[in-house]
């Protein structure tokens, strides 16, 4: 009997330990650090001529990268711009009328039109007073005014050419030279666009990462040369099971320590996880849900991003409201 009661108290006991050692501290988690790292690349396939960062370099905003060969680029833009002035000049040709060396030998041909009338308007008069007196025939009277009414046509004819010449061109043809200047500034923009691409520069600060290609060798286009981590990209990143989901929420402050560090780091909640992750295979049932966990984001305070480093383990440890 003295045996059998030992041996409850022994299983009571054992029990007690085993279901103490079960159950985790419901506010400390294993994590590490992760890095979201900015991939720079250029859209045009080329060789690479100067890469201008190694890793472990710092960079600041609008730092150069890296440059690919472009001498075809460069090419293009001049024959690009050449195509934009010779518009230009065609359109400004056609918004003049004719060159002043053209107008003027118009207007001199309608001076000499102009002498001629007159010359044959003095004749025809002239002849009119000899018919009366029956000095010359009909015909010659005729072919006076025949002259004069040439005379006065060609007249008419040379002012409208001379008001024509000095009057631009049609609408349709301006508008058309509109048109062609038009889409000649955009080939200019679009090769610059092109030969600027061929030089990167960094979009943001933050530390490089890593490079992937050396000079001279060929890029593709849309291909990473250089990878840069942003202090602002650097997250904690922990996992905590299905039974203390419901106590998180964004902004949540925690702290988390790493090896060989003196002080806490102070970070926030920035990202639940809605979807559960597992590493055995279990069950969907009550008995087993507490193996279920779901992945947590935390963002370290700014002064301490720079001691952190993608993949190192840190001790992450909540804090709740009613602390």
């Amino acid at each position: 009997m003295i045996y059998q009661r030992a041996r409850f108290c022994m299983i009571l006991f054992l029990a007690a330990v085993i279901s103490g050692c079960s159950d985790p501290p419901v506010d400390h988690f294993q994590g590490y650090i992760e890095g979201e790292y900015v991939l720079v690349s250029s859209p045009i396939a080329g060789s690479l001529q100067t890469l201008a960062v190694s890793r472990g370099m710092t960079v600041v905003h609008g730092d150069i990268l890296f440059v690919l060969e472009h001498a075809y680029e460069e090419a293009a833009v001049s024959e690009a711009e050449q195509g934009v002035v010779k518009a230009e000049n065609i359109l400004a040709d056609l918004s003049k009328g004719r060159r002043p060396p053209e107008l003027a030998a118009i207007e001199a041909r309608l001076d000499q039109a102009r002498s001629s009338y007159t010359l044959s308007r003095a004749e025809y008069e002239r002849r009119s007073v000899l018919i009366a007196n029956g000095s010359i025939p009909q015909e010659e009277l005729d072919r006076a005014r025949t002259d004069m009414d040439l005379n006065v046509a060609l007249v008419a004819q040379l002012t409208a050419e001379l008001e024509t010449a000095r009057l631009a061109a049609r609408s349709d043809i301006l508008g058309a030279a509109r048109s062609d200047l038009q889409a000649a500034a955009f080939r200019m923009q679009q090769a610059r666009w092109r030969l600027e691409q061929k030089t990167q520069n960094a979009p943001t600060s933050g530390f490089v990462f890593d490079t992937f290609y050396r000079e001279g060798e060929f890029v593709p286009g849309s291909f990473p040369v250089v990878s840069i981590l942003p202090p602002g990209n650097i997250k904690i990143r922990f996992f905590v099971p299905e039974t203390v989901l419901g106590t998180m929420f964004i902004g949540q402050k925690l702290t988390a320590s790493y090896d060989g560090s003196k002080d806490t780091i102070p970070a926030t909640v920035s990202y639940i996880s809605p979807q559960s992750e597992y590493t055995p295979p279990v069950i969907y049932s009550r008995e087993t849900r507490s193996k279920l966990v779901y992945m947590i984001e935390a963002v370290p305070a700014a002064e301490h991003a720079a001691a952190l480093h993608p993949g190192q383990p840190v001790d992450v440890r909540l804090e709740h409201s009613n602390d």
